[in-house]
């Protein structure tokens, strides 16, 4: 089943609530961990029991586990495969990107089954031009998984980008969109690439009709509402899988605390499936 499917499904049944799995120091200070590979293990494995039976989509960030070499990749392999095993979809936040044989070989890393870091999505980086990332999205394709296209962030920094003009007049960000209503044409019940928006981005004069999903980071403790989401994405608000990190993470390190917290953030977003 193409990846699109998979997760349309997947919200329908386990709910649209995206959890991150970011394993900042400060977070394992939080718990009582120390900040080392023991700590990065003991905290993301309980994450996983906790919240990947519970919710359709898990988002480690590579970053959090690439610190500690190659014990902490490793730990990112376990949480990886162990969140699949509980039935969770893998959205690998890795925002990759760059051009011929080094995006091919980003591609098989992390979206070919035969690679231990293989996950259901990931996301890329498209500010080397489109054409740069599709040696992800054919591998993507080839494989039924997705990628998630950085398009519309809510860092202060990327307005100097994503808002910049091309020479038809567009924006940056609006000449994503276009590539990714191309990609996704046809696609049912939704595309196998989506956009990374950024759920306290304020407003856009954006479409959102781009047929697949959007990663919506930045909701729950960064300020994000269900309010938010309806009111920037409208009719596409469907679509949207809101993003939480810290407002889950910081119910630990209690199991049955991070699974209720998971499964209050899921409540509150539910209603977005019926915009």
């Amino acid at each position: 089943m193409r990846f699109g499917a998979r997760l349309h499904d997947a919200m329908a049944t386990r709910g649209r609530l995206c959890v991150g799995i970011d394993p900042h120091a400060s977070l394992l200070h939080e718990w009582g961990l120390d900040d080392s590979v023991a700590g990065l293990e003991r905290f993301a494995l309980t994450v996983v029991e906790a919240v990947a039976p519970e919710v359709s989509v898990v988002k480690p960030q590579s970053a959090f586990y690439e610190r500690f070499g190659s014990r902490g990749i490793a730990v990112l392999e376990r949480v990886i495969a162990e969140s699949r095993a509980a039935g969770a979809l893998v959205l690998l936040d890795v925002k990759r990107g760059d051009i011929g044989s080094t995006s091919q070989a980003y591609a098989d890393a992390y979206l070919d089954p035969s690679s231990p870091l293989a996950s259901d999505a990931i996301t890329v980086s498209p500010f080397l031009g489109f054409g740069s990332i599709e040696p992800m999205i054919d591998t993507a394709r080839r494989h039924d998984a997705g990628v998630f296209v950085l398009a519309l962030t809510s860092n202060k920094e990327g307005p100097e980008v994503q808002h910049a003009r091309t020479d038809d007049g567009a924006t940056v960000a609006g000449t994503m969109f276009a590539h990714l209503a191309r990609v996704n044409a046809d696609a049912r019940p939704l595309g196998d690439v989506g956009a990374v928006i950024g759920a306290t981005i304020g407003s856009s004069a954006e479409r959102f009709d781009f047929n697949g999903p959007v990663l919506a980071p930045g909701y729950g403790a960064q300020g994000g509402t269900v309010e938010d989401i309806r009111r920037i994405f409208g009719p596409t608000s469907p679509h949207v899988l809101p993003s939480s990190s810290r407002s889950v993470l910081s119910a630990g390190p209690d199991l049955a605390s991070l699974r209720e917290a998971a499964r209050r953030d899921n409540e509150a977003v539910a209603s977005l499936g019926d915009a």
